[in-house]
């Protein structure tokens, strides 16, 4: 198996103090980062992916969950790379070690997102059924759990599928006090009104006053302006 250590090497040899500190400032908590552009990460990534992509999907994860346990940003973001390449292997137990990565390594939205958008997001696409445990994740005291339970839906979402379950889940979250999870739910009604717009803004008009400002703004942000200045009338 590819030895991270070499991988892990090369990430550092080309952080930056400058890419450090400039995505330091897109987060209110504290995060651990190399400081590398996100292309470099991915070219990175895909390379090393070389060198494992005939190992077995265990082995794959065995890798994946190491350098998600890192805690650092780029290291997180290789991990994610690596668990969507083998996204045709995905099997239904494998719902429950995303789960587990996503409640025990993830500490920060890019991460949280990036793992829901693809590894997730494509998962549930194909287990459909797995929506149902999105909606528990709604009740979760884990901020980043409760962010996943909308963003997983991204992909989907633009394509038009699954609107009534984004809805619920948007429901189940409305009066979430977390700004984080807020943008999320409010980036998944933003992601569905592409597809189903009518039914996006219909949603957000029932629900505006009692909605966070945060995601009202989140939702309406591809509608036409008459539709933004409905919603936002108060």
């Amino acid at each position: 198996m590819v030895a991270l250590t070499e991988l892990i090497k090369e990430l550092k040899q080309n952080s930056d103090e400058h890419t450090r500190e400039s995505a330091r400032k897109f987060f209110k908590e504290k995060v651990e980062i190399y400081g590398i552009k996100t292309a470099t990460v991915s070219n990175i990534a895909k390379r090393y992916f070389g060198e494992i992509k005939d190992h077995t999907k265990s082995e794959i994860f065995v890798l994946c969950e190491e350098l998600l346990a890192s805690g650092i940003m780029e290291e997180s973001f290789v991990a994610c790379s690596w668990s969507y390449a083998v996204k045709k292997q995905y099997a239904e137990k494998d719902f429950f070690i995303f789960e587990k990565w996503l409640d025990k390594y993830v500490n920060n939205w890019a991460t949280c997102d990036t793992l829901c958008n693809h590894t997730i997001g494509e998962f549930v696409d194909r287990y459909p059924k797995y929506r149902e445990n999105l909606k528990e994740w709604t009740k979760s005291k884990n901020r980043w759990i409760k962010r996943g339970s909308a963003v997983t839906l991204i992909v989907p979402a633009k394509r038009g599928k699954f609107l009534k379950d984004i809805l619920e889940i948007a429901d189940r979250l409305l009066l979430d006090k977390d700004d984080l999870v807020q943008k999320g739910y409010g980036w998944l009604l933003k992601a569905a009104s592409q597809a189903n717009e009518r039914a996006v803004f219909d949603y957000v008009m029932s629900n505006r006053k009692n909605m966070p400002r945060t995601a009202l703004r989140y939702a309406i942000e591809k509608m036409p302006k008459d539709l933004k200045e409905k919603a936002m009338r108060k």
